[in-house]
């Protein structure tokens, strides 16, 4: 069976360092093919380009991933930036919500990850927590925590049980984007994945935490054989 082609969103670092170069970079983190690998698909970095050209970039796409990276601007919710927020990234948000504007028009299964998740709700409208503590506790070396699954939720379908997940972000989901319905929490209240409802454009879930830092494939897995059958 042919495997499905899933896009990656990617960073774009001014400098990368391997071997003797030091030069601007399109960069993920391996982690992120290496799970679509392991779920069954076909992994293709998209880095940032003219926000023009997503659409045709999502037509040759079987699913889509919108990887975690930098905050959100915070001009994209209405918000002025809180102390704690970090630099914009405002090329790659641009791309990246063309990217999604494309795969909710095209109903192309869509799966964001972390700041993937927050942008797919500031997409839909809603808007973000610029801080919180208790999600990132060390800097630069990820966490776990617990999370719940709301019963007769997408998410709930494809990990039905309380699992504990890697995880690292100081910003959350505050107002849900049009359309969006909360599909797990951490134990301290915090939404922990959204989803689109089933027939409201397609697949369509965020989680807030890594699953390409962890063991589990489920997640990326149910995005594949939705892309698969897309």
């Amino acid at each position: 069976m042919t495997r499905p082609l899933i896009g990656v969103s990617t960073y774009l670092e001014s400098g990368a360092r391997w071997g003797v170069w030091e030069l601007e970079a399109a960069l993920l983190p391996v982690g992120y093919p290496r799970l679509v690998q392991r779920a069954g698909g076909l992994a293709a970095m998209l880095p940032p380009d003219d926000p023009a050209h997503a659409a045709a970039a999502v037509a040759r796409l079987d699913g889509l991933v919108i990887a975690g990276g930098p905050d959100v601007e915070p001009v994209r919710y209405g918000a002025e930036p809180h102390p704690r927020t970090g630099p914009p990234a405002r090329e790659r948000d641009a791309w990246e919500l063309a990217l999604i504007d494309a795969a909710l028009t095209a109903s192309v299964p869509l799966l964001g990850i972390c700041r993937g998740m927050q942008l797919l709700n500031v997409a839909l409208g809603g808007t973000l927590v610029q801080h919180l503590d208790g999600h990132a506790e060390v800097v630069g070396v990820f966490g776990d925590h617990a999370v719940k699954p709301v019963p007769g939720s997408l998410y709930a379908g494809v990990v039905p049980e309380e699992t504990s997940v890697p995880s690292y972000h100081h910003q959350a989901v505050d107002r849900l984007g049009e359309g969006l319905v909360p599909s797990a929490y951490a134990d301290d209240g915090t939404v922990e994945a959204v989803e689109l409802p089933s027939g409201e454009g397609g697949w369509v879930l965020g989680v807030q935490w890594h699953p390409e830092m962890g063991e589990d494939v489920r997640v990326m897995r149910a995005l594949v054989e939705a892309a698969a059958g897309s």
